[in-house]
């Protein structure tokens, strides 16, 4: 004990002398941790700054490509078309030359199967109308007809043909509908 006890002296004898030494050697030791606390902030606000323009530099590009896309799909989509209309203009000339209306009629008929071949390839379908019960989520009502009880909520008539493109419709089809 007795060596505890000079311990503790020779503490209070240098308090006593010098008593703002511990103190200072707490506030620099603070200062120091301060400091590199500082550093890490200053460095994660960099991080995120980065990150920041990364996300809007990302967000940029990708729009760009979106639209890219858009653009090129409508022009493919075209350019499939051309050899359509270049089988109409064949047939419009062959109507002015031609008498046979019955081959007439054959050429035209090829050159719709085609279409609806394009429109196949391309995911476009009809809506089907026929002995079908009247739905709001693909049919247009354009006017309703007394039909009787058998045929009340059922389409009577197609007036014109409705598509859909995948499951999504591009175009209703508008019906007359029985009451």
């Amino acid at each position: 004990m007795s060596k505890n006890k000079n311990i503790e002296k020779e503490e209070l004898q240098q308090v006593q002398e010098n008593p703002c030494a511990d103190l200072e050697a707490r506030i620099s030791e603070l200062e120091e941790q301060l400091k590199a606390e500082q550093a890490k902030v200053e460095e994660l606000e960099d991080v995120k700054l980065r990150q920041m323009a990364e996300f809007d530099n990302y967000r940029r590009r990708t729009n760009k490509e979106k639209l890219d896309l858009m653009e090129t799909a409508g022009e493919r989509i075209f350019t499939e078309m051309l050899p359509l209309v270049d089988d109409l203009e064949r047939a419009m000339t062959a109507v002015e030359k031609s008498e046979d209306v019955e081959a007439l009629k054959e050429r035209v008929n090829l050159i719709y199967q085609k279409f609806l071949a394009f429109l196949e390839q391309n995911k476009v379908t009809p809506i089907e109308t026929t002995d079908c019960d009247f739905s709001t989520d693909e049919h247009e009502a354009v006017t309703t007809f007394a039909a009787g009880e058998d045929k009340k909520g059922k389409i009577i008539d197609c007036t014109q043909k409705g598509y859909k493109l995948g499951d999504k419709v591009i175009r209703f089809a508008k019906v007359v509908v029985g009451e």
